[in-house]
């Protein structure tokens, strides 16, 4: 006996899920998780707040990006909706901040904190997503095991740029005109 067609999740489901559920839909498919927890939260304000300053301001670094926490990200024609930790365009592909609730530009960085409830979505959905939308650069960071894995677009796909463990310092693509200090990330 034929299986009954799946319905394709929409917006409205995305709208539909509590406040403290992340939602997100690709290839049709609703996915949620709970709210991140303390330790990957941290790691995602600490790094953006180290970018902030040198990239989205221009305070003592180049400057030249705009930078976001957790924009809401409607991608493709179908669309995709992904809510990556982190984001960065070239203020030459975007100027300014649209005053939207959410960006359909395709970000030139993302930045995905791992967990182990939601590496094998982030690594087996996103990535590909956001090679097809030619996002040049995924930074993985993962606060429980201390790495952070940067991705740089080639081609169709990503090759690993970078990745570095502990407490190291880096200079990662394509902020690189500053050095990162690792420990920042994992701290409590």
């Amino acid at each position: 006996m034929a299986e009954a067609a799946k319905r394709r999740a929409t917006y409205e489901d995305v709208l539909a899920v509590p406040s403290h559920v992340v939602a997100e839909l690709v290839g049709g498919v609703l996915y949620t998780q709970a709210r991140p927890r303390t330790r990957h939260a941290r790691s995602a304000s600490r790094l953006g707040g180290v970018l902030d300053g040198p990239f989205d301001r221009g305070a003592g670094g180049p400057g030249g990006w705009l930078l976001l926490d957790e924009p809401e990200l409607h991608l493709g024609a179908d669309p995709d909706i992904v809510v990556p930790d982190l984001a960065g365009w070239r203020r030459e592909r975007m100027p300014e901040l649209p005053d939207v609730a959410f960006l359909t530009l395709a970000p030139d960085w993302v930045c995905e904190v791992l967990s182990p409830s939601t590496e094998d979505f982030d690594r087996a959905e996103k990535v590909p997503l956001y090679a097809r939308e030619r996002v040049g650069y995924i930074w993985l960071v993962d606060p429980l095991v201390r790495t952070l894995e940067v991705l740089r677009l080639d081609g169709d796909g990503y090759r690993i740029a970078t990745t570095v463990r502990g407490d190291a310092r880096v200079r990662a693509e394509p902020f690189d005109a500053i050095e990162l200090e690792l420990a920042l990330l994992w701290a409590s």
